[in-house]
């Protein structure tokens, strides 16, 4: 593993040697041909007919830790989700142990455009996991911007911000010997210029896609801290790759937004969808649904988790992974009703009749909880309409 000689670089300067050294380094031919060298003007041209031939997807699940899995990636695409990553995955774990990768990783062919995220500090170690999934998806990723303490304990995510050789590495090997194109995730720093420095570090590298969490290492409150949409925009600008958003969504308006104002190709979404996978077919919570126009979508959340149930049976996972989306899923549902909730918590052990049972329960005790939908224009030829 690569150490930084100073305990404390200064980014700008780490950032600006890592540049000046990039026109001695070597990359692929193509992705078909590891190893081999080409141009930065090719690699930028493969980027973009890979990510052209993927349909240029703008609505996108994000990567989240135990809640990204299959069946609710299968779930938010019925709801108009164009593409997704999967859980963030420990790239060593993945290569050394047999049940991790059955439990933790699992797709069909329905399953795509996907990207498949590792976190990692070893170069070798995750060109090893890598290869395990690269016929499965469409681009492998590597976690930068994980700002959790267990990810400072682990050396990985956003505190890789703190070791620059050791990030570019870690691309760079993903970039000579992978087939399919290598893309990162991000947090910015708090100076711009150290910000486009690192993004410009990375597509040098090799990196054939960028998503920004426009929010700093240290942001970790996504309500208190509002995602820069600015510094976003200003690295879609300094790149030639593909850029993708993330941060400041609430429903699929914010989405439209975002592309508007810092003209990124997607945006990623997580915690609006954890609450509401069928947010990008335009449904909102009632949070989000207070001003003129929106009415009963006739949609729940509970008919979602019965979508979902199906999808699991259907698509085997942990069952803490089911137990945290049906809470997630179902918390308007739960404020009502506490006892339901309580009852819910008390059950150690999970079945698929339970949870059926559970969402019955709800609905018949009433006070039932809507997701809205925006109400169609009607036309003169047609009588009035409720979505």
């Amino acid at each position: 593993m690569t150490q930084n000689p100073d305990p404390n670089p200064n980014p700008s300067q780490v950032l600006d040697d890592l540049l000046s050294s990039e026109q001695q380094q070597q990359q692929p031919e193509s992705l078909s041909s590891p190893g081999r060298v080409l141009s930065i003007d090719t690699r930028v041209e493969q980027a973009w007919a890979h990510w052209k031939k993927l349909g240029r997807p703008k609505y996108i699940v994000a990567p989240m830790v135990d809640n990204s899995e299959l069946p609710f990636r299968l779930l938010c695409q019925k709801y108009g989700a164009q593409a997704a990553y999967t859980p963030m995955l420990h790239s060593r774990v993945f290569t050394e142990t047999e049940k991790y990768r059955n439990q933790e990783f699992t797709t069909c062919k329905e399953d795509r455009p996907l990207f498949v995220q590792f976190c990692a500090n070893d170069p070798d170690t995750l060109l090893e996991a890598a290869k395990r999934v690269q016929p499965y998806c469409d681009y492998v990723d590597i976690n930068l911007g994980c700002p959790q303490r267990i990810a400072k304990r682990g050396n990985y995510g956003a505190f890789l911000m703190d070791n620059l050789p050791l990030v570019k590495s870690l691309v760079e090997k993903l970039a000579q010997n992978l087939t399919v194109p290598v893309s990162c995730k991000i947090r910015i720093f708090p100076n711009l210029q150290d910000t486009l420095n690192y993004a410009k570090m990375l597509e040098e590298a090799g990196c054939s896609l960028l998503a920004v969490h426009g929010r700093t290492r240290d942001e970790k409150d996504g309500k208190k801290f509002r995602a820069d949409w600015g510094a976003i925009k200003e690295v879609r600008e300094a790149l030639r790759i593909p850029v993708l958003a993330n941060g400041n969504v609430r429903c699929v308006e914010d989405v439209d937004e975002c592309i508007r104002e810092t003209g990124v190709e997607g945006v990623l979404s997580a915690e609006t969808l954890l609450e509401n996978p069928a947010a990008f077919a335009g449904f909102r919570t009632a949070e989000w649904a207070k001003e003129e126009g929106y009415v009963d979508g006739g949609l729940d959340q509970g008919d979602l988790v019965v979508e979902y149930l199906k999808l699991c049976e259907k698509h085997p996972v942990p069952w803490r992974m089911i137990r945290s989306h049906v809470h997630k899923m179902l918390g308007d549902w739960f404020r009502v009703h506490p006892q339901v909730r309580e009852e819910f918590n008390a059950q150690n052990i999970l079945t698929f009749e339970f949870l059926y049972g559970l969402v019955d329960q709800l609905k018949e005790l009433g006070g039932r909880v809507p997701l809205y939908k925006k109400r169609k224009i009607d036309t003169p030829q047609e009588s009035p309409q409720r979505v």
